[in-house]
């Protein structure tokens, strides 16, 4: 339960912080905003009415407050988080706040909560899994880290009858009490980790995606499929997607369709060619998706009405450009070795466009997994030299590239050009770059845009 009567605390005047600030006072609540930001405070002020404070003096005056609200990023070390925990201040977050809030009755009749979490692929899930709900008999929104806060989709009219929410790490190590009627773990790998403390509490943290009635996890990742057991809870049935045929209580891939084998016997729900985006990677995230719908009862018919539609957004793998038998894929999205991993699977003769910022990530492994279709490693950014190292190693017949200029836009020119003057047809030309981008770019959102524009260009 949510005190509406006893002070409420929001730490953080960011974008989360105002909207569960605003919410809570709509309701009627007495709302404190807490940042050491002036001008964000007097933001949000103006924007909700509420009370703001500096931080020091919100700690000085922890014990005043019934419940603090803190936002994703707020790490629980922080001075004030922890002094509230110590003097039995509940800490919780913005989908916390959202979700009892909504159990509670405060904006009607509850509404269905589909969560996604994972490593990598949470983007696009998430929008594949709107996008069949939509077709059901409720409207369906993606919420959280993609499309509207959960707050905003809570207060939205016309009504929002399911929530397909994406959520980080972050958000779920806030929200103790979250019952998704659905929540799918997609994979795991090292992520985060300076901010959870250790791999065990980022992946504590996104298993409590788990705990609803239905748990849909990837079946092919053993990380994920090892942690399963201590995550659901009397009454969660566990439902895997893998692409090979799947078991009883899976979905998998038969014949080259997308089929049920969890909610039906072998229902065939759609098939696998022409997923967007192509390949393994979009073929995983299409099942998850599917379970999820599948799991509150959507028609076959609507699962695949909306993949036959379904185009990912940008950056996380479509084919931007076409030529003499070549496709240019970006998934500049793919800013750490697992994300790559994902990205590299399922292709024949790659031309990888790869490097940035590393951040410490191993790439050895990566490398050696895929050596046999790497072509050739065209590498940019701070890390290249990492990279070039690697693929040396791991793959001495494939052409290795480096550009030492530190221009955005001039670098990966330079190694475009490589690639459509060594690029053959059949070949993919793919930018997954297991680094970060903003060693040279804006992000990774700029990054994409100038592969996709040098592609175009250099193939007039």
């Amino acid at each position: 339960m949510i005190s509406l009567d006893g002070p409420v605390l929001v730490a953080g005047a960011g974008v989360s912080g105002a909207g569960c600030a605003r919410m809570l006072r709509d309701l009627g609540a007495r709302v404190t905003v807490a940042d050491d930001d002036e001008t964000a405070r007097l933001r949000v002020a103006e924007a909700t009415g509420c009370d703001t404070t500096d931080v020091t003096t919100a700690l000085e005056r922890i014990g005043d407050y019934r419940t603090v609200v803190t936002s994703p990023g707020w790490r629980p070390d922080t001075p004030l988080l922890r002094t509230a925990a110590d003097r039995g201040v509940e800490v919780i977050g913005d989908v916390e706040l959202a979700w009892r809030l909504d159990q509670e009755g405060h904006f009607g009749e509850p509404r269905t909560w589909l969560v996604v979490t994972g490593t990598n692929g949470k983007t696009t899930t998430t929008a594949m899994c709107a996008a069949m709900m939509d077709r059901g008999p409720g409207t369906a929104a993606a919420v959280g880290n993609i499309g509207v806060s959960v707050g905003d989709a809570l207060t939205a009219e016309p009504r929002v009858d399911v929530l397909v929410a994406e959520l980080s790490s972050f958000q779920l190590h806030w929200a103790p009490t979250l019952r998704p009627d659905a929540g799918a773990l997609l994979n795991l790998a090292d992520d985060h980790i300076d901010w959870h403390g250790s791999f065990d509490g980022y992946a504590d943290a996104k298993l409590r995606a788990l705990r609803g009635t239905y748990a849909v996890i990837g079946a092919d990742d053993p990380e994920v499929v090892s942690r399963v057991p201590a995550a659901g809870g009397t009454g969660t049935t566990t439902v895997g997607f893998t692409l090979g045929v799947p078991e009883a209580g899976q979905l998998g891939v038969v014949d080259g369709n997308l089929v049920d084998n969890a909610f039906g016997d072998n229902i065939v729900l759609a098939p696998a060619d022409g997923i967007s985006p192509a390949g393994p990677a979009g073929i995983l995230d299409a099942l998850a998706a599917a379970a999820l719908a599948r799991s509150q009862g959507l028609d076959p018919a609507a699962i695949r009405e909306a993949l036959a539609v379904y185009e990912v957004s940008g950056h996380r793998g479509q084919v931007v450009h076409r030529y003499a038998g070549v496709d240019y894929v970006d998934n500049s999205k793919a800013t750490n070795p697992h994300a790559a991993d994902a990205a590299l699977t399922g292709h024949g003769s790659v031309i990888w466009i790869a490097g940035g910022q590393l951040k410490g990530a191993e790439v050895d492994e990566l490398v050696a997994r895929h050596a046999g279709r790497i072509k050739a490693a065209l590498l940019l950014g701070v890390d290249r030299n990492l990279l070039a190292a690697a693929v040396e190693h791991h793959a001495p017949d494939a052409l290795v590239h480096c550009t030492d200029s530190t221009d955005p836009e001039e670098a990966m020119t330079q190694l475009m050009a490589r690639a459509v003057d060594i690029a053959a047809p059949g070949d993919i030309v793919l930018l997954a770059p297991a680094a970060a981008s903003l060693d040279m770019y804006r992000g990774m959102g700029h990054r994409g845009d100038c592969f996709a524009r040098a592609a175009r260009d250099l193939t007039a």
